[in-house]
């Protein structure tokens, strides 16, 4: 594995995509730890960072992507170690068994189709949205409540289950068009048509603003109504510094819209994803 390859797998990107399997383990509460343990690294090491690596070879960015404000140029090693990786989380996720290495299948394929040029999900603003959203939140929910129970299927179809993976979705689709605020020229010279930039620098702020309240009060409403009112209260406390950062960089871009940026970007996507990670974990100790 070359340096290069090493660094756009980003690793440590896992970090933002870990509430909703912390969120998952909180409302599951699974009892396996060596399962969850195996669950834990079949998506955040293995899984993730191929889809991470596969996007990078095909989308051979020049500018700054998630994780990485300076990418190194792409090679075919990164493109063999993506596949490698996710051959290695599907026979591993065998051992958990056959339907949660087919989920984790599906959740590759549509990671592909986001970046394959045959498909690129990423010139379709409204469906590579959704995709998005759904696989990295609802799918994702799910597949790790199954990876760590093995509740049956059936089961997951409730509303118990569907409730909060929906959820899960919901808080996605309103802060992935942030991650690509600051891509707009990039992505408009290589013809990827996405949701923020259709949207606007302004308007992606708007829209993330209405999504991020709407799915706040949901999590508010079901914390409270599953659990307890002091739960849903913790949840709106731990967002307050999210809040107080989005709407600071908001007042800068609409100054100057160069404030868009990539560091601006990543410092939004770090504080969301320590406070949403902190209060989940919290949630899974005091259940």
């Amino acid at each position: 594995m070359t340096k290069s390859t090493f660094l756009h797998l980003r690793f440590p990107f896992s970090f933002f995509l870990l509430p909703v399997f912390l969120f998952a383990v909180a409302v599951s509460q699974p009892t396996d730890w060596t399962q969850l343990a195996l669950v834990f690294f079949v998506l955040h090491l293995l899984l993730y960072p191929a889809s991470n690596g596969y996007n990078s070879y095909f989308d051979q960015d020049e500018g700054s992507i998630g994780g990485l404000e300076h990418p190194p140029e792409t090679t075919k090693n990164l493109y063999y170690w993506s596949l490698i990786l996710d051959g290695a989380a599907l026979l591993l996720a065998l051992r958990i068994d056959w339907k949660f290495s087919f989920m984790l299948l599906i959740y590759g394929l549509m990671s592909k189709a986001y970046s394959h040029p045959s498909v690129r999900l990423k010139k379709r603003p409204v469906l590579g949205w959704l995709a998005v959203g759904l696989f990295q939140g609802y799918f994702t929910f799910l597949m790790t409540v199954y990876g760590t129970t093995l509740t049956s299927f059936d089961a997951l179809m409730t509303w118990e289950w569907q409730c909060p993976a929906l959820l899960s979705s919901l808080l996605l689709w309103g802060s992935y068009p942030m991650t690509q605020v600051y891509q707009h020229e990039e992505d408009r010279e290589r013809g990827d048509m996405t949701i923020s930039l259709k949207l606007g620098i302004l308007g992606t702020f708007y829209f993330t603003g209405v999504f991020f309240t709407v799915a706040t009060l949901g999590f508010f409403l079901y914390f409270r109504a599953t659990f307890s009112d002091q739960m849903g209260l913790l949840f709106i406390i731990f967002l307050i510094p999210v809040t107080l950062y989005f709407f600071n960089w908001f007042l800068k871009v609409r100054k100057d819209e160069s404030q868009a940026d990539f560091r601006h970007t990543m410092r939004l996507n770090f504080v969301s994803a320590l406070m949403l990670n902190l209060f989940f974990l919290i949630f899974a100790l005091n259940l």
